[in-house]
């Protein structure tokens, strides 16, 4: 089935990364969250306020599948009552931040080598994301030495628009070159993931097991990958050497 293939699209949450919990790297973005916004309150309670107006956000996100750029998160939604004029200058770092509140993110074992050997065997490869970051994610890719190999970045922050809606990955195929039929995307969310590449037309959807994600959105009746993987390097045996056919 992997011969049919020519672009081969990842998800990065839950899928080529994870967060690792950092107990002193939370601590010093809550407190670096307050010094530079000029906040009053303490880091706790900046962090809890910020928490309510964030669920308020993803809801909306959610629901309409849409994504605020980060400016419009931090100057609409974050922190309104600030002035603007302030904080849109600042809104990149305040993302990354905010999501340094959860700890540390680092690559799965295997998957920038994953990319690199994919790469080798003449696949087309991109990032379709739904993230609130707008460089997170390319930086990531210059730190592991991968932004030779992936040739198309799509995050909902930039495009506004979230996964499921197929636009997302239709779009992912424009910018790639290589039509939905021949298109896969690897996704550890059944829902949101396979929903819209299903929709989208692509041609496999591959789910990465990630047992956090099934607990905190169990998937429903929507029907059964192509193939289940808990190793990025299974990758490897589904997809063969284009070049050598």
């Amino acid at each position: 089935m992997g011969n049919t293939i020519e672009a081969i699209f990842l998800d990065v949450g839950n899928t080529l990364r994870i967060v690792v919990p950092d107990e002193a790297i939370i601590i010093e973005s809550k407190r670096k969250l307050v010094e530079l916004t000029g906040s009053n309150l303490s880091p706790e309670d900046f962090f809890s306020l910020l928490e309510e107006r964030y669920k308020t956000l993803r809801n909306r996100a959610k629901e309409q599948l849409i994504e605020a750029s980060e400016k419009e998160m931090w100057t609409q939604w974050m922190l309104p009552d600030f002035p603007a004029e302030k904080i849109g200058p600042l809104s990149a770092k305040l993302t990354r931040l905010w999501r340094d509140c959860d700890g540390r993110r680092v690559p799965r074992e295997n998957s920038s080598q994953v990319i690199l050997e994919l790469n080798r065997r003449g696949y087309r490869l991109g990032i379709i994301a739904n993230t609130i970051t707008e460089t997170e994610i390319p930086d990531y890719l210059v730190e592991e030495g991968l932004t030779d190999c992936i040739k198309t970045v799509i995050l909902s922050s930039k495009l506004g628009i979230r996964k499921p809606n197929p636009e997302i990955y239709w779009e992912a195929a424009r910018q790639i070159g290589i039509e939905p039929a021949r298109c896969v995307y690897v996704g550890d969310n059944l829902m949101r993931d396979m929903e819209g590449a299903r929709a989208a037309g692509f041609g496999m959807f591959i789910l990465y097991y990630e047992p956090k994600t099934q607990e905190k959105e169990p998937p429903t009746n929507v029907g059964k990958p192509d193939f289940t993987i808990r190793d990025m390097a299974k990758l490897l045996e589904i997809f063969p050497d284009r070049k050598a056919s």
